[in-house]
């Protein structure tokens, strides 16, 4: 694309031609933000999916993810930030009213947890989809163990509107269509993996981890133990990000392509049409149950682990893969967000403002096709950041010449500000402006960061991670039963709970085939088939 021809100072300019910059007022998120339901001791919570939360299957704000235990709260696609931010509260609210004596963990390593024997997988019902769901999560944990699937992260998805698209790309010389709006969403994700090791340095919550969470498991990491069972590195940032949380070494191998919307989904579908040795050991039926969806490196695209992904709202039954082929990328999802233990709801305001700064950023910058060497750089630059990202020595890797962590940072926060400005004037704030300057402060003073912050109170109070996360998720609950309503109520999250549950018996009712023959014909068009 032409676009990779100008300089950002170039581009700089084009973001701020009237019409460009008029379109950022249409910038909209969303959020997803997952959390382990806890009993009153610290505890992972065995009771079921409480009914007044509603179905998980179809619900539209409340699901679970890996595990029964385990919520997530879902926001709609909003401009406003406060609208976000006041829909997500809500949310949270309405959960703690209803789960009784139960907390909510606020922080992303799983509390103390007996065996993995003890996360209970996810139910989603009796219908062919909501029994393909939970298979998929059986596939998870014998592939990798339940006790991974436990951690919690915040998913942050952001899109531009329509007219800056139109505005933007033919400035750039291009028409703007589905495919050249992909290709820029596509170099923005590049981008994105270029500087992405800047996130869990600014915002990495997790340098320590409850003993159950290793126990077992052989590590090369230095860890150092605190109290009764915690363990940490004294740099680390997040360690949900690390080879001990959520990732999986098996994809080191698969290639994915970020340079086009297509080798993307050519490189992606290959991976769940690719066999594994591995996994093979799980496949047909065991007492009469499958053990996962297939033994290809992928069950299906989710199971990609990436901290950033293309995204494209799916229709029912519909493959991720298929919805990008038709309509093109249509927002981002930035998967590499600690839960933010500071917050009741996992993340904060000042957040929003840096993440719309960045990501419009990575779509201003130019963006470079990867090559093999590019892109495992930017690989190991974020392992790095995640294991010792406040370690003052640390050098990373650009275009192969090391560099400081701390001078590639001040110079990227000096381009950041630039945009900051765009978006203030657009705006008519000074919000962004500031939220940039406040992250400049964690690069000038590591100990500013939320890894150092943890740290220096499990240290200082000489508690464990257990008794620090206890205590922030007793405050949270207090705090959010005495918060009032914004945008939706008791009443109107009730309704949404038993029309959830109604639409799920409904899709019940409905189902016409055998769980086998719904499973086979789901993969046939990419030979996917589930061994019997």
């Amino acid at each position: 694309m032409r676009e990779n021809k100008s300089s950002f100072t170039e581009r700089l300019t084009l973001l701020n031609d009237t019409k460009v910059k008029q379109s950022l007022t249409g910038i909209r998120h969303g959020v997803e933000r997952e959390s382990l339901r806890i009993n009153p001791d610290g505890g992972l919570a065995q009771t079921p999916h409480q009914t007044a939360l509603g179905s998980a299957l179809t619900h539209e704000y409340i699901t679970t993810d890996f595990s029964e235990s385990l919520l997530e709260f879902i926001t709609p696609p909003e401009e406003s930030i406060d609208k976000t931010i006041g829909q997500l509260t809500d949310v949270h609210k309405y959960v703690v009213e209803n789960i009784g004596d139960e907390r909510l963990w606020s922080m992303s390593m799983p509390c103390f947890v007996e065996s993995e024997d003890t996360i209970p997988i996810a139910n989603y019902g009796l219908s062919n989809v909501g029994r393909m769901k939970t298979l998929y999560r059986v596939g998870l944990k014998n592939r990798y163990g339940s006790m991974m699937q436990a951690i919690s992260g915040v998913h942050f998805n952001f899109s531009l509107p329509e007219e800056f698209w139109q505005t933007w790309l033919p400035n750039l010389g291009e028409a703007a269509n589905k495919d050249t709006i992909s290709a820029a969403y596509f170099a923005l994700i590049r981008n994105y993996r270029r500087y992405c090791w800047i996130i869990p340095y600014l915002y990495g919550a997790s340098p320590a981890l409850c003993g159950s969470f290793i126990k077992g498991k052989e590590t090369s990491l230095d860890f150092k133990k605190l109290g009764k069972g915690t363990y940490y590195l004294p740099y680390a940032t997040s360690l949900r990000m690390s080879d001990l949380g959520y990732t999986n070494s098996a994809q080191s191998g698969l290639n994915i392509c970020y340079n086009q919307v297509d080798t993307y989904i050519e490189s992606l579908r290959k991976a769940i049409s690719q066999p594994s040795e591995d996994y093979q050991q799980f496949s047909g039926k065991k007492h009469g149950h499958y053990q996962q969806l297939n033994s290809n490196v992928l069950q299906i695209e989710n199971e990609l682990y990436s901290p950033i992904r293309p995204k494209q709202p799916t229709h029912s039954l519909e493959k991720p893969t298929d919805a990008l082929d038709e309509r093109g990328v249509s927002y981002i999802e930035v998967r590499a967000l600690d839960v933010n233990p500071y917050s009741e709801i996992g993340i904060e305001r000042n957040q929003f403002y840096f993440l719309d700064v960045f990501l419009l950023y990575c779509v201003t910058k130019p963006s470079a096709f990867f090559d093999p060497n590019l892109y495992q750089e930017t690989e190991n630059n974020l392992s790095e950041v995640v294991n010792r990202g406040r370690d003052p020595s640390l050098k990373l890797s650009q275009n192969g010449q090391i560099i400081a962590l701390s001078e590639w940072a001040l110079t990227l926060f000096s381009e950041l500000a630039e945009v900051a400005l765009t978006l203030d004037q657009a705006n008519n704030t000074e919000q962004y402006g500031v939220a940039v300057e406040v992250e400049k402060q964690k690069v000038l003073d590591p100990s500013l960061t939320p890894s150092a912050r943890i740290l220096k109170t499990l240290l200082d109070k000489d508690i464990d991670n257990g008794t620090f996360g206890l205590a922030l998720a007793d405050d949270y609950k207090t705090q959010l039963m005495e918060t009032e309503y914004r945008y939706m109520n008791t009443e109107e999250l009730s309704i949404h709970a038993e029309q959830s549950i109604q639409k799920q018996q409904l899709i019940e009712q409905q189902d016409l085939q055998s769980f086998d023959d719904f499973l086979r014909n789901y993969f046939e068009s990419t030979d996917d088939l589930v061994e019997a």
